[in-house]
């Protein structure tokens, strides 16, 4: 039987998809200040180089690995991408990081070369064939939301971060909050839906001034960064982010249906009936549960017997392993489903929760299986 599969993440995702296109970009921006002490973009600056895989790279006639996570560079490049005028300054900040646990790094080449390593790295990153050979400059990175949380609250904002704090709380086409059907809108899930902000929350966010805030807002806007839509009789603004998508996820500035960000995949699935289990597969049975009503799902074209949903759950499992998923990689992963259509229906709904064996749900997600159309 051949079906249409939807998977469809239904949770705010943890990682935010960079494109290192887009960091080169911000660097390059010299109307774009970078003086604060919220490390935030020096953090994501060293991530947006980090390597996807074990490669060697040679620097002054000696070839270093560098393994996952970790990048070799000179100790001036690194000051030019930190934009400091010495080079200790930069030292400085991989001090700061480094005693908050989101680096390790060491000198080498006489004091000439810093290998640095992101703590965590393969927590939210894996390596994925189209990021193979990696170059620094290409592909894109996972970063992990709460870090943007911390960095900030650890003091003053610069306009870099700041751009990049609001880059990464855009949501678009969320049926949960309010105007992002009409573009890519700063909500910092604040359990409202409200996207609208204030500069008063925004200085407290930030560690600045509410006229700073202002400014920078009003800066941002003029350079295109930023569209500022403000609502008679409210206090605040809502603020919509411009070139969003084609920067972010380098894809059109069209409406879609948050492919990036809510993560949904339309794949064809072929189910063979009573087929055996792969031996290579990424699925056990005994790692599978699905609620009782399921064990045999009606409908006008015929049924999805037991095995057949667990080959759809194997599939799902193997597309997202794909896109970066760690926990679909484990095998004490549990796949817990669960029916949100009844039998009357031509198309089967349901929701999938992933969790750890002690029960935490880190991934749910909704699929829905359509009888393929003959053409």
């Amino acid at each position: 039987m051949d079906y249409q599969l939807e998977i469809k993440q239904i949770v705010d995702y943890p990682r935010c998809r960079i494109y290192r296109e887009f960091i080169r970009t911000l660097m390059e921006d010299r109307n774009i200040r970078t003086n604060g002490s919220s490390y935030l973009f020096y953090y994501m600056t060293l991530c947006s180089y980090a390597n996807f895989r074990s490669s060697y790279q040679r620097l002054e006639g000696i070839s270093y690995l560098v393994g996952p996570g970790e990048w070799i560079c000179r100790t001036s490049e690194l000051s030019g991408w930190f934009r400091t005028r010495f080079q200790h300054q930069a030292l400085s900040i991989l001090d700061f990081l480094q005693n908050q646990n989101y680096i390790t790094y060491t000198r080498l080449g006489r004091g000439h070369l810093i290998k640095f390593c992101i703590t965590g790295w393969k927590k939210h990153n894996t390596a994925l064939d189209y990021n193979y050979p990696c170059q620094k400059d290409v592909g894109f990175f996972f970063f992990p939301v709460a870090a943007v949380h911390e960095l900030i609250s650890m003091g003053k904002c610069s306009e870099m971060d700041i751009v990049l704090d609001l880059w990464v709380h855009a949501i678009y086409n969320d049926s949960q909050v309010q105007g992002s059907e009409l573009g890519p809108v700063v909500y910092f899930r604040n359990c409202t839906g409200n996207p609208l902000t204030s500069c008063s929350d925004l200085s407290l966010r930030w560690g600045i001034s509410k006229a700073t805030v202002s400014r920078i807002l009003n800066k941002l806007q003029e350079k295109e960064y930023l569209s500022l839509v403000s609502f008679t009789g409210r206090h605040g603004s809502v603020i919509y982010l411009c070139s969003y998508l084609s920067t972010m996820f380098n894809i059109s500035d069209v409406m879609i249906d948050k492919e990036e960000v809510s993560m949904t995949f339309q794949v064809p699935v072929h189910i063979t009936e009573n087929a055996p289990i792969p031996e290579n597969t990424v699925v056990r049975e005994e790692q599978i549960y699905i609620a009782e009503e399921l064990d045999t799902v009606s409908s006008l074209s015929g049924s999805v017997s037991k095995s057949n949903i667990c080959q759809v759950i194997r599939k799902t499992a193997e597309i997202l392993v794909a896109q970066g998923v760690p926990c679909c990689e484990c095998s004490e992963t549990l796949y817990k489903l669960y029916p949100l259509s009844d039998c009357r229906e031509t198309d089967f709904r349901y929701s999938l929760k992933i969790c750890c064996l002690d029960g935490r749900i880190p991934y749910q997600f909704e699929l829905t299986l359509s009888p393929a159309k003959l053409c």
